[in-house]
């Protein structure tokens, strides 16, 4: 697990630490309270990548409403 904060990572990191998460969990060989720390964790990624996604799609979303043109207007993140 990283030391990174959630917040401050990019998406693939994210996602990539997410993988991770799941599989030590998935693995069954963790104690418990180690397996409460990774759940909390890969909620945590799991809802920064979510954010970042819903992120990009409004942006996409504003090009494509804009005839495909980038505008200088920043998007919404939330």
């Amino acid at each position: 697990m990283s030391d990174t904060p959630v917040s401050e990572m990019s998406f693939e990191a994210a996602m990539a630490e997410l993988e991770k998460v799941v599989a030590q969990l998935e693995g069954g060989d963790v104690p418990l309270d180690q397996s409460i720390a990774l759940y909390e964790r890969g909620a945590a990624l799991k809802k920064h990548c979510e954010q970042q996604l819903a992120a990009a799609e409004e942006k996409i979303a504003q090009i494509t409403a804009e005839g495909g043109q980038v505008s200088a207007k920043p998007a919404s993140y939330e």
